[in-house]
């Protein structure tokens, strides 16, 4: 087995259990309110939590740590991540709850951020998309395994099990990247070097893209449930296996778009969010007979993680060679975009128009497509830096 293969399964892998973390406790939030004698609305705040650390705390421990050596680095924010899980699987009292899932969402986006710029050091550089893809493979897993394990895990044998499970999974994922991932220097830019590259306009733009083009996404994923019981007529049973799907054409959609992603990072996310729009709008539609949503829901899927390669990719291209934090701010606007875009589904739904969810992720997917063309405007000098390779702060080669 390659060093590079090794370095990229590992990295795939301790995604993996870092991403089941976020959404694990959605499923089990009755048993935690239970246990806690807090109200299930209480429990949830714990997702709201993690989303908040992800999106506050991800960048701020990035900048913090922008000079320490990569692989130190990434054992110290896998044991941060699996401190965190040990803390909510014994937490006595809901706030002690709420520290563990803040302590784990610290080191969320900046492992991923990591993951991903060490993953772009261990490929030529015209196969930075295939790498981003590979790592982030590990997230989406985590959605169409991970999480739905966990819950059931956490059903039969208590909320607290999945959490204690998690914790191992990470001390083990500590030893593996110990063992595997090659040794790198600390990289040479400073704070400020960081900090100048967050703030340039195309990678604002580039951030910016992320949260409205991801919003429209979780418009209407957050309320699929419903929206295929109610309108389509599904039962609780065909909707399990049709998100089942939704999951798989995920995993395809990220790797298909990361090979996409190597040969023009414009075309693939203009097409991901061309495609996405065009899903969305038709959603309300083709959700009142069967055939066409089951159509429409593996669409969806396939598209909905095809964003990742790319976005990552258009931030890797103005980083230069100061990638981390600009690369843990665009982890954070998913997140972000997935709580704006849960957000207005809530309110969409709450007036009684379930159906029509997709209309406002049409809107947002659209707006995401048109930041697009200020991230990555259309010149003779842009077409040709956009088939040239992505810059990641790196030679090619491991650091």
């Amino acid at each position: 087995m390659s060093k590079t293969f090794a370095t990229l399964a590992a990295l795939c892998v301790s995604v993996f259990v870092v991403g089941t973390s976020e959404y694990l406790i959605s499923g089990l939030l009755p048993q935690v309110g239970a246990d806690l004698k807090v109200s299930v609305g209480a429990a949830g705040q714990a997702v709201t939590v993690y989303a908040l650390g992800v999106v506050i705390g991800g960048p701020v421990v990035a900048a913090l740590t922008a000079r320490t050596p990569r692989k130190g680095l990434a054992l110290g924010l896998m044991l941060l991540f699996a401190a965190g899980s040990a803390i909510s699987a014994t937490a006595p009292s809901y706030a002690l709850l709420l520290a563990g899932r803040l302590v784990s969402s610290f080191s969320h986006a900046a492992f991923l951020a990591l993951a991903l710029v060490m993953a772009t050091g261990v490929v030529p550089r015209e196969k930075t998309g295939t790498a981003i893809s590979a790592v982030a493979s590990g997230f989406t897993v985590a959605t169409l395994l991970g999480v739905p394990l966990g819950t059931l895990l956490g059903e039969r044998a208590g909320w607290r099990i999945p959490f204690a499970v998690l914790t191992g999974l990470a001390l083990a994922g500590v030893v593996l990247l110990a063992v595997v991932l090659p040794r790198q220097p600390a990289p040479a830019t400073r704070l400020l070097d960081e900090i100048r590259v967050v703030t340039r306009r195309p990678v604002v733009l580039a951030i910016a893209t992320t949260a409205a083009g991801f919003s429209g996404v979780a418009t209407v994923f957050t309320y699929i449930a419903p929206l295929l019981t109610r309108v389509s007529g599904f039962s609780a049973a065909a909707v399990s296996g049709l998100l089942l799907a939704y999951g798989a054409g995920s995993f395809l959609g990220n790797l298909l778009a990361g090979r996409l992603t190597d040969k023009s990072v414009s075309a693939t996310v203009r097409g991901v969010f061309g495609g996405l729009t065009g899903v969305l709008f038709l959603l309300p539609f083709a959700a009142v007979r069967q055939p066409s949503a089951v159509a429409a829901v593996l669409l969806l899927g396939l598209l909905a993680t095809a964003t990742i390669a790319p976005l990552q990719g258009l931030i890797l291209r103005h980083a230069g060679d100061a990638p981390t934090l600009a690369v843990s701010a665009n982890v954070g606007a998913f997140n972000l975009g997935a709580a704006a875009g849960s957000a207005v589904g809530g309110l969409i739904v709450s007036a009684g128009a379930l159906r029509w969810t997709g209309l406002a992720g049409a809107v947002l997917s659209l707006a995401g497509l048109a930041l697009t063309y200020l991230a990555l405007p259309r010149t003779p000098s842009a077409a040709r830096a956009d088939h040239a390779p992505v810059a990641a702060g790196t030679s090619g080669k491991a650091q």
